[in-house]
């Protein structure tokens, strides 16, 4: 993911982006500047411009020729997340009531989507965690395991390499590549592929009979391990 991309989740268009970036490079410039910089003609630049002063991303110097200056980056990032985090509180506060969470089947598609899925469904946790992935994504969510772990929840992991997490579980096998299998309180399951943004679907559900029969499996996974690691030993 390039810069650019990163500051598209910022609100930024990937020109907005790119005018930013020569800002932070350059320093402050005329809209002249600017389109000599980078390309953008000058009636786009002036239009991008205006609007990063209005997103908060730089500032107008009023001088003989208007220029313009990019707000730092975590001066412009922070900003960003807190107003985020304010509107989230009002969201939160006059959103209708909501139903009862669905208890079928919910395909969740998307690396990006799975990920946040995932970290969601361990930061929510309240007594356990049984989960098994591949060494990639176990290093983006370990952070969430350590909070859990912090917490004082149980944190049981299958995973291919040796891992270092204090308080956690840990048994080591073999594991296909791509597959993950998380369960949560015993009442929440999430199982599929994360294989890159456009291949990737999981199956998520509340559904009982399925969170027993993914127990089970993991149950009698984790003891031909041990029967296992007895023989080798």
């Amino acid at each position: 993911m390039d810069i650019q991309e990163l500051l598209t989740y910022f609100n930024l268009t990937r020109q907005e982006a790119t005018i930013y970036i020569s800002l932070t490079i350059n320093g402050a410039m005329t809209g002249y500047e600017v389109a000599k910089e980078t390309g953008i003609s000058r009636s786009n630049v002036y239009t991008n411009l205006a609007s990063l002063v209005e997103k908060g991303a730089a500032y107008l110097i009023e001088d003989k020729a208007k220029k313009y200056t990019p707000v730092p980056i975590d001066e412009f990032c922070n900003n960003k997340i807190r107003q985020m985090k304010e509107l989230k509180v009002k969201l939160i506060e006059n959103m209708p009531k909501r139903q009862e969470e669905n208890n079928g089947y919910i395909t969740v598609k998307g690396k990006i989507n799975i990920l946040d899925k995932i970290k969601n469904m361990i930061s929510k946790a309240k007594e356990r965690i049984y989960i098994s992935l591949s060494n990639e994504v176990m290093e983006i969510i370990l952070p969430y395991l350590k909070e859990s772990i912090s917490k004082g929840l149980k944190v049981v992991i299958i995973s291919e390499r040796p891992l270092q997490l204090e308080g956690a579980v840990i048994y080591y096998a073999k594991r296909e590549e791509f597959q993950i299998r998380l369960i949560v309180d015993s009442t929440k399951v999430l199982t599929g592929e994360i294989i890159d943004e456009n291949n990737s679907t999981c199956l998520y559900s509340k559904k009982q009979n399925l969170v027993n029969l993914f127990k089970e499996s993991l149950k009698n996974e984790i003891k031909l391990i041990e029967l296992t690691n007895r023989k080798d030993d």
